[in-house]
Protein backbone atom coordinates (compact mmCIF):
# COMPACT_ATOMS: atom_id res chain seq x y z
CA UNK A 1 0.00 0.00 0.00
CA UNK A 2 2.97 2.09 0.79
CA UNK A 3 4.28 1.83 -2.75
CA UNK A 4 0.88 2.91 -3.95
CA UNK A 5 0.70 5.84 -2.46
CA UNK A 6 4.10 6.90 -3.29
CA UNK A 7 3.79 6.13 -7.07
CA UNK A 8 0.41 8.03 -6.85
CA UNK A 9 1.70 11.27 -6.03
CA UNK A 10 5.83 11.40 -7.56
CA UNK A 11 4.46 11.26 -11.42
CA UNK A 12 2.29 14.54 -11.08
CA UNK A 13 5.09 16.14 -8.79
CA UNK A 14 7.77 15.18 -11.02
CA UNK A 15 5.05 16.73 -14.33
CA UNK A 16 4.72 19.62 -12.27
CA UNK A 17 8.25 20.18 -11.64
CA UNK A 18 9.07 19.53 -15.30
CA UNK A 19 6.87 23.02 -16.08
CA UNK A 20 8.11 24.78 -13.37
CA UNK A 21 11.50 24.10 -14.98
CA UNK A 22 10.60 25.04 -18.60
CA UNK A 23 8.98 28.21 -17.12
CA UNK A 24 12.10 29.14 -15.78
CA UNK A 25 14.35 28.19 -18.42
CA UNK A 26 11.77 30.40 -20.66
CA UNK A 27 12.53 33.40 -18.42
CA UNK A 28 16.21 32.63 -18.73
CA UNK A 29 16.18 33.02 -22.89
CA UNK A 30 14.55 36.28 -22.72
CA UNK A 31 11.03 36.18 -20.78
CA UNK A 32 9.56 33.47 -23.16
CA UNK A 33 7.61 32.03 -19.48
CA UNK A 34 4.70 31.02 -21.89
CA UNK A 35 6.88 29.28 -24.61
CA UNK A 36 9.38 27.56 -22.05
CA UNK A 37 5.99 25.69 -20.51
CA UNK A 38 4.78 25.25 -23.45
CA UNK A 39 8.23 23.22 -25.01
CA UNK A 40 8.20 21.38 -21.55
CA UNK A 41 4.47 20.27 -21.39
CA UNK A 42 4.69 19.06 -25.22
CA UNK A 43 7.98 17.06 -24.29
CA UNK A 44 6.00 15.21 -20.95
CA UNK A 45 2.97 14.61 -23.27
CA UNK A 46 4.99 12.45 -26.14
CA UNK A 47 6.87 10.81 -22.96
CA UNK A 48 3.96 9.49 -20.91
CA UNK A 49 2.75 8.44 -24.82
CA UNK A 50 5.36 6.33 -25.28
CA UNK A 51 5.25 5.14 -21.97
CA UNK A 52 2.05 3.47 -22.28
CA UNK A 53 3.10 2.34 -25.48
CA UNK A 54 5.43 -0.14 -23.98
CA UNK A 55 3.48 -0.75 -21.09
CA UNK A 56 3.69 -5.36 -21.47
CA UNK A 57 1.03 -6.71 -22.89
CA UNK A 58 0.09 -9.35 -20.39
CA UNK A 59 -1.91 -7.39 -18.11
CA UNK A 60 -4.90 -9.59 -17.70
CA UNK A 61 -2.61 -12.29 -16.64
CA UNK A 62 -3.91 -13.21 -12.83
CA UNK A 63 -1.10 -12.25 -10.49
CA UNK A 64 0.69 -14.44 -8.23
CA UNK A 65 -0.83 -14.73 -4.77
CA UNK A 66 0.42 -11.96 -2.37
CA UNK A 67 2.21 -12.75 0.90
CA UNK A 68 -0.11 -13.99 3.53
CA UNK A 69 -0.98 -10.56 5.62
CA UNK A 70 -0.31 -8.36 2.41
CA UNK A 71 -3.37 -6.29 1.45
CA UNK A 72 -1.15 -5.84 -2.65
CA UNK A 73 -3.63 -5.05 -5.56
CA UNK A 74 -3.70 -7.10 -8.39
CA UNK A 75 -1.57 -6.35 -11.42
CA UNK A 76 -4.35 -5.46 -13.53
CA UNK A 77 -5.78 -3.08 -10.52
CA UNK A 78 -2.38 -0.97 -10.62
CA UNK A 79 -2.39 -0.94 -14.49
CA UNK A 80 -5.79 0.54 -14.66
CA UNK A 81 -4.60 2.88 -11.91
CA UNK A 82 -1.85 3.93 -13.57
CA UNK A 83 -3.33 4.44 -16.96
CA UNK A 84 -6.18 6.43 -15.93
CA UNK A 85 -3.29 8.94 -13.90
CA UNK A 86 -1.39 9.25 -17.18
CA UNK A 87 -4.76 9.43 -19.30
CA UNK A 88 -5.23 12.52 -16.49
CA UNK A 89 -2.21 14.14 -16.92
CA UNK A 90 -1.85 13.95 -20.65
CA UNK A 91 -5.31 15.45 -20.70
CA UNK A 92 -4.34 18.73 -18.40
CA UNK A 93 -0.90 19.15 -20.44
CA UNK A 94 -2.98 19.31 -23.77
CA UNK A 95 -5.43 21.62 -22.56
CA UNK A 96 -2.68 23.52 -21.11
CA UNK A 97 -0.84 23.94 -23.83
CA UNK A 98 -3.92 24.32 -26.14
CA UNK A 99 -4.63 27.85 -24.12
CA UNK A 100 -1.30 29.28 -24.57
CA UNK A 101 -1.70 32.65 -26.19
CA UNK A 102 1.59 31.89 -28.70
CA UNK A 103 0.67 29.62 -31.65
CA UNK A 104 2.51 25.77 -31.65
CA UNK A 105 2.04 23.94 -34.63
CA UNK A 106 4.03 19.81 -34.27
CA UNK A 107 5.98 18.52 -37.62
CA UNK A 108 6.84 15.59 -39.09
CA UNK A 109 9.31 15.29 -41.66
CA UNK A 110 7.69 16.27 -44.33
CA UNK A 111 6.13 19.08 -42.51
CA UNK A 112 2.69 17.24 -42.33
CA UNK A 113 0.22 19.23 -39.27
CA UNK A 114 0.32 16.43 -36.87
CA UNK A 115 -1.17 18.56 -33.86
CA UNK A 116 -1.80 22.69 -32.98
CA UNK A 117 -3.23 24.76 -30.47
CA UNK A 118 -6.13 27.69 -30.67
CA UNK A 119 -3.67 30.15 -30.51
CA UNK A 120 -2.15 28.54 -34.09
CA UNK A 121 -6.13 29.19 -35.46
CA UNK A 122 -5.96 32.41 -35.06
CA UNK A 123 -3.10 33.57 -35.41
CA UNK A 124 -1.94 30.94 -38.19
CA UNK A 125 -5.48 30.47 -39.97
CA UNK A 126 -5.25 26.48 -39.19
CA UNK A 127 -9.24 25.09 -38.80
CA UNK A 128 -9.43 21.62 -37.25
CA UNK A 129 -9.94 18.91 -37.80
CA UNK A 130 -9.68 19.18 -42.21
CA UNK A 131 -6.24 21.10 -41.42
CA UNK A 132 -4.64 17.57 -39.23
CA UNK A 133 -2.24 15.93 -42.08
CA UNK A 134 -1.81 18.94 -44.51
CA UNK A 135 1.60 20.52 -45.65
CA UNK A 136 2.08 23.64 -43.66
CA UNK A 137 3.85 25.16 -46.22
CA UNK A 138 1.14 24.46 -48.91
CA UNK A 139 -1.87 25.12 -46.45
CA UNK A 140 0.30 28.79 -45.84
CA UNK A 141 0.84 29.01 -49.74
CA UNK A 142 0.06 32.84 -50.00
CA UNK A 143 1.80 33.86 -47.28
CA UNK A 144 5.19 34.94 -46.21
CA UNK A 145 5.72 31.71 -44.17
CA UNK A 146 5.43 29.55 -47.27
CA UNK A 147 8.88 30.54 -48.45
CA UNK A 148 10.12 30.65 -45.42
CA UNK A 149 9.25 26.75 -44.56
CA UNK A 150 11.36 25.84 -47.75
CA UNK A 151 14.68 26.75 -46.71
CA UNK A 152 16.31 23.97 -45.25
CA UNK A 153 17.36 25.61 -41.75
CA UNK A 154 15.36 28.27 -41.34
CA UNK A 155 16.61 31.54 -39.55
CA UNK A 156 13.63 32.89 -37.28
CA UNK A 157 11.41 35.44 -39.33
CA UNK A 158 10.54 38.59 -37.28
CA UNK A 159 7.96 41.13 -37.86
CA UNK A 160 5.64 39.50 -40.36
CA UNK A 161 2.09 39.71 -41.16
CA UNK A 162 0.09 36.43 -39.50
CA UNK A 163 -1.74 34.57 -42.35
CA UNK A 164 -4.92 33.89 -40.13
CA UNK A 165 -5.40 37.83 -39.07
CA UNK A 166 -2.79 40.45 -41.48
CA UNK A 167 -3.39 43.29 -39.14
CA UNK A 168 -1.54 41.36 -36.69
CA UNK A 169 2.27 40.88 -36.56
CA UNK A 170 3.93 37.78 -35.39
CA UNK A 171 7.48 35.84 -34.59
CA UNK A 172 8.09 33.08 -35.86
CA UNK A 173 10.42 30.56 -34.86
CA UNK A 174 10.93 26.58 -36.12
CA UNK A 175 12.76 24.37 -33.64
CA UNK A 176 13.44 20.37 -34.13
CA UNK A 177 11.31 18.65 -31.82
CA UNK A 178 12.58 14.61 -30.95
CA UNK A 179 14.43 12.55 -33.84
CA UNK A 180 12.07 13.57 -36.56
CA UNK A 181 9.56 16.18 -36.00
CA UNK A 182 9.65 19.82 -35.69
CA UNK A 183 8.03 22.95 -33.14
CA UNK A 184 6.65 25.61 -35.42
CA UNK A 185 6.58 28.72 -32.34
CA UNK A 186 4.37 32.10 -33.74
CA UNK A 187 4.25 35.18 -30.92
CA UNK A 188 2.18 37.73 -30.98
CA UNK A 189 3.70 41.13 -31.17
CA UNK A 190 1.06 43.66 -32.70
CA UNK A 191 1.43 45.16 -29.33
CA UNK A 192 4.75 45.83 -28.91
CA UNK A 193 4.96 46.79 -32.91
CA UNK A 194 2.33 48.88 -32.39
CA UNK A 195 4.69 50.96 -29.57
CA UNK A 196 7.46 50.87 -31.67
CA UNK A 197 5.90 52.83 -34.51
CA UNK A 198 4.75 55.20 -32.20
CA UNK A 199 7.98 55.78 -31.10
CA UNK A 200 9.35 56.48 -34.92
CA UNK A 201 6.46 58.67 -35.36
CA UNK A 202 7.45 60.36 -31.95
CA UNK A 203 11.31 60.77 -32.60
CA UNK A 204 10.71 61.65 -36.50
CA UNK A 205 7.66 64.46 -35.45
CA UNK A 206 9.39 65.89 -32.72
CA UNK A 207 13.06 65.85 -35.01
CA UNK A 208 11.36 67.94 -37.67
CA UNK A 209 9.82 70.86 -35.32
CA UNK A 210 13.20 71.65 -33.46
CA UNK A 211 15.06 71.47 -36.76
CA UNK A 212 13.61 75.16 -37.46
CA UNK A 213 13.90 76.73 -34.09
CA UNK A 214 17.84 75.10 -33.84
CA UNK A 215 18.17 76.67 -37.27
CA UNK A 216 17.21 81.00 -35.98
CA UNK A 217 18.98 80.07 -32.63
CA UNK A 218 22.27 79.12 -34.99
CA UNK A 219 21.72 81.89 -37.41
CA UNK A 220 21.15 84.48 -35.02
CA UNK A 221 24.65 83.34 -32.99
CA UNK A 222 26.59 83.40 -36.43
CA UNK A 223 25.40 87.09 -36.43
CA UNK A 224 27.18 88.44 -33.01
CA UNK A 225 31.12 88.53 -33.93
CA UNK A 226 33.07 87.56 -30.57
CA UNK A 227 35.59 90.61 -31.05
CA UNK A 228 32.82 93.21 -30.47
CA UNK A 229 32.35 91.40 -27.01
CA UNK A 230 35.33 90.00 -26.25
CA UNK A 231 34.13 89.62 -22.19
CA UNK A 232 31.74 87.40 -24.00
CA UNK A 233 33.74 85.34 -26.47
CA UNK A 234 33.83 81.84 -24.96
CA UNK A 235 30.43 81.94 -23.94
CA UNK A 236 29.60 82.96 -27.77
CA UNK A 237 32.23 79.92 -29.37
CA UNK A 238 30.20 77.17 -26.91
CA UNK A 239 26.74 78.40 -28.21
CA UNK A 240 27.77 78.16 -31.88
CA UNK A 241 29.64 74.66 -31.30
CA UNK A 242 26.71 72.92 -28.95
CA UNK A 243 23.81 74.53 -31.50
CA UNK A 244 25.76 73.09 -34.06
CA UNK A 245 26.23 69.65 -32.26
CA UNK A 246 21.96 69.93 -31.76
CA UNK A 247 21.66 70.98 -35.27
CA UNK A 248 23.55 67.76 -36.65
CA UNK A 249 21.88 65.37 -34.01
CA UNK A 250 18.33 66.53 -35.16
CA UNK A 251 19.60 65.81 -39.42
CA UNK A 252 20.87 62.51 -38.26
CA UNK A 253 17.34 61.86 -35.90
CA UNK A 254 15.97 62.47 -39.48
CA UNK A 255 18.05 60.56 -41.35
CA UNK A 256 17.17 57.16 -39.08
CA UNK A 257 13.47 57.70 -39.30
CA UNK A 258 13.81 57.87 -43.10
CA UNK A 259 15.37 55.05 -43.32
CA UNK A 260 13.41 53.03 -40.77
CA UNK A 261 10.01 53.64 -42.63
CA UNK A 262 12.12 52.45 -46.02
CA UNK A 263 11.77 48.73 -47.16
CA UNK A 264 14.14 49.49 -50.38
CA UNK A 265 16.39 51.82 -52.06
CA UNK A 266 17.16 53.08 -55.40
CA UNK A 267 18.91 50.56 -57.76
CA UNK A 268 21.86 52.65 -59.11
CA UNK A 269 25.63 52.44 -60.11
CA UNK A 270 28.00 53.63 -57.10
CA UNK A 271 31.03 54.04 -58.77
CA UNK A 272 33.90 53.04 -55.71
CA UNK A 273 36.59 54.81 -57.00
CA UNK A 274 35.41 58.37 -57.15
CA UNK A 275 33.62 57.86 -53.55
CA UNK A 276 36.97 56.47 -52.11
CA UNK A 277 38.20 59.38 -53.11
CA UNK A 278 36.36 61.67 -51.55
CA UNK A 279 35.91 59.50 -48.67
CA UNK A 280 39.46 60.05 -47.94
CA UNK A 281 39.34 64.15 -48.54
CA UNK A 282 36.56 64.46 -46.10
CA UNK A 283 39.00 62.53 -43.56
CA UNK A 284 41.48 64.52 -44.25
CA UNK A 285 40.02 67.59 -43.69
CA UNK A 286 38.23 66.36 -40.34
CA UNK A 287 41.92 65.18 -39.29
CA UNK A 288 43.76 68.57 -40.65
CA UNK A 289 47.30 66.83 -40.88
CA UNK A 290 47.28 64.93 -37.53
CA UNK A 291 47.07 61.45 -38.79
CA UNK A 292 48.43 58.99 -41.48
CA UNK A 293 45.22 57.90 -44.08
CA UNK A 294 45.65 55.58 -46.68
CA UNK A 295 43.09 54.07 -49.32
CA UNK A 296 43.36 50.90 -50.81
CA UNK A 297 40.83 49.70 -53.62
CA UNK A 298 41.78 46.13 -54.73
CA UNK A 299 38.08 45.41 -55.70
CA UNK A 300 37.96 47.06 -59.15
CA UNK A 301 34.08 47.24 -58.55
CA UNK A 302 31.21 49.58 -58.43
CA UNK A 303 28.54 48.92 -55.88
CA UNK A 304 24.27 49.14 -56.87
CA UNK A 305 22.35 50.61 -54.90
CA UNK A 306 21.60 54.73 -53.13
CA UNK A 307 24.60 56.85 -53.69
CA UNK A 308 23.48 59.15 -50.64
CA UNK A 309 22.90 56.37 -48.58
CA UNK A 310 25.79 54.11 -48.98
CA UNK A 311 28.15 57.43 -49.00
CA UNK A 312 26.16 58.12 -45.41
CA UNK A 313 27.18 55.32 -44.36
CA UNK A 314 30.87 54.93 -45.69
CA UNK A 315 31.64 58.53 -44.38
CA UNK A 316 30.67 57.69 -41.00
CA UNK A 317 32.57 54.89 -40.53
CA UNK A 318 35.67 57.24 -41.74
CA UNK A 319 34.70 60.27 -39.62
CA UNK A 320 34.41 57.94 -36.49
CA UNK A 321 38.18 56.45 -37.33
CA UNK A 322 39.43 60.19 -37.16
CA UNK A 323 37.75 60.82 -34.30
CA UNK A 324 39.07 58.46 -31.99
CA UNK A 325 41.89 58.01 -33.46
CA UNK A 326 44.58 59.87 -31.53
CA UNK A 327 47.03 62.40 -33.02
CA UNK A 328 50.17 60.14 -35.21
CA UNK A 329 47.46 57.04 -35.62
CA UNK A 330 46.72 55.20 -38.86
CA UNK A 331 43.73 54.88 -40.75
CA UNK A 332 43.11 52.45 -43.81
CA UNK A 333 40.46 52.97 -46.08
CA UNK A 334 40.01 49.49 -48.13
CA UNK A 335 38.11 47.98 -50.63
CA UNK A 336 38.23 44.26 -51.78
CA UNK A 337 36.65 41.39 -53.43
CA UNK A 338 35.90 38.46 -51.32
CA UNK A 339 34.31 34.86 -51.98
CA UNK A 340 30.90 36.11 -50.81
CA UNK A 341 31.37 39.19 -52.36
CA UNK A 342 33.10 42.49 -51.57
CA UNK A 343 34.53 44.34 -48.19
CA UNK A 344 34.63 48.31 -47.41
CA UNK A 345 36.62 48.27 -44.27
CA UNK A 346 37.71 51.24 -42.09
CA UNK A 347 40.77 50.44 -39.96
CA UNK A 348 42.44 52.63 -37.45
CA UNK A 349 44.52 52.34 -34.53
CA UNK A 350 42.75 54.09 -31.80
CA UNK A 351 41.41 53.63 -28.64
CA UNK A 352 40.06 50.66 -29.33
CA UNK A 353 36.68 49.34 -27.74
CA UNK A 354 35.99 46.34 -24.74
CA UNK A 355 34.21 43.08 -26.01
CA UNK A 356 31.36 43.85 -24.35
CA UNK A 357 30.40 46.70 -25.88
CA UNK A 358 30.58 45.58 -29.30
CA UNK A 359 27.19 44.00 -29.72
CA UNK A 360 25.57 47.22 -28.35
CA UNK A 361 27.42 49.56 -30.83
CA UNK A 362 24.85 50.12 -33.34
CA UNK A 363 22.12 51.25 -30.73
CA UNK A 364 21.35 54.81 -30.60
CA UNK A 365 22.92 57.26 -29.02
CA UNK A 366 25.28 54.33 -26.78
CA UNK A 367 28.25 55.68 -26.10
CA UNK A 368 31.56 53.73 -24.65
CA UNK A 369 32.77 56.86 -23.03
CA UNK A 370 29.91 59.70 -23.13
CA UNK A 371 32.66 62.15 -22.17
CA UNK A 372 34.56 60.94 -25.04
CA UNK A 373 32.52 61.13 -27.56
CA UNK A 374 31.06 64.85 -26.24
CA UNK A 375 34.16 65.82 -26.69
CA UNK A 376 34.53 64.64 -30.32
CA UNK A 377 31.58 65.97 -31.47
CA UNK A 378 30.30 62.74 -32.28
CA UNK A 379 26.08 62.09 -32.22
CA UNK A 380 26.32 58.89 -31.50
CA UNK A 381 23.82 57.77 -33.69
CA UNK A 382 26.78 57.35 -37.04
CA UNK A 383 26.56 53.47 -36.66
CA UNK A 384 22.82 53.05 -36.17
CA UNK A 385 22.38 54.84 -39.45
CA UNK A 386 25.31 52.63 -41.01
CA UNK A 387 22.83 49.59 -39.61
CA UNK A 388 20.33 50.74 -41.41
CA UNK A 389 21.76 51.74 -44.53
CA UNK A 390 23.69 48.03 -45.17
CA UNK A 391 20.11 46.78 -43.75
CA UNK A 392 18.84 48.14 -47.27
CA UNK A 393 21.37 47.07 -49.34
CA UNK A 394 21.06 43.40 -47.60
CA UNK A 395 24.85 44.05 -46.50
CA UNK A 396 26.11 43.69 -42.44
CA UNK A 397 28.27 45.56 -40.30
CA UNK A 398 31.10 43.23 -38.91
CA UNK A 399 33.12 44.78 -35.78
CA UNK A 400 36.74 43.80 -34.87
CA UNK A 401 38.34 45.96 -31.63
CA UNK A 402 41.11 44.86 -29.43
CA UNK A 403 41.61 47.76 -26.38
CA UNK A 404 44.41 49.92 -26.89
CA UNK A 405 45.40 48.30 -30.31
CA UNK A 406 42.55 49.85 -32.70
CA UNK A 407 39.48 48.69 -34.53
CA UNK A 408 38.11 47.74 -37.62
CA UNK A 409 34.63 48.32 -39.04
CA UNK A 410 33.74 46.08 -41.63
CA UNK A 411 30.65 46.28 -44.69
CA UNK A 412 30.21 43.37 -46.25
CA UNK A 413 28.31 43.19 -49.28
CA UNK A 414 27.03 39.81 -51.29
CA UNK A 415 27.50 39.44 -54.89
CA UNK A 416 23.78 40.35 -56.07
CA UNK A 417 25.16 44.02 -55.24
CA UNK A 418 28.33 43.99 -57.29
CA UNK A 419 28.90 45.27 -60.95
CA UNK A 420 31.59 45.26 -63.10
CA UNK A 421 33.67 47.73 -63.94
CA UNK A 422 32.00 48.32 -67.53
CA UNK A 423 30.10 51.87 -68.41
CA UNK A 424 27.00 50.59 -69.14
CA UNK A 425 24.89 49.51 -65.63
CA UNK A 426 23.79 45.76 -65.68
CA UNK A 427 24.03 43.47 -62.72
CA UNK A 428 26.98 41.35 -61.49
CA UNK A 429 27.60 38.18 -63.33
Amino acid sequence: MKNLVESAWKLPLALAGGLVVGAFGGWLAGGHVATGVALVAIAEIVLLLTHLRHIPKPIMSLPSAPPVGTSDPSRHDRFMMRSRRLAANLHDLRRAAGSLPDAIVLLDQEQHVRWFNHAAESLLGLRRPQDRGVVLKERLHNSELAGWLEEPSPEPLNDVSAPGAPSRHINVTLLPFGARQRLLLARDISHMSRLEQIRRDFVANVSHELRTPLTVIHGYLELLDPEDVPHLAPVLNEMRAQSKRMGQIVEDLLTLSRLETQDHVSEERVPMAPLLATLRKEAEALSQGRHSITVENMANIDLLGSPKDLHSALSNLVSNAVRYTPTGGRITIRWERTAEGANYSVTDTGYGIPADHLSRLTERFYRVSSSRSRDSGGTGLGLSIVKHVLGLHQARLDIRSTPGQGSTFTCCFGRERLMGPETQESRPE
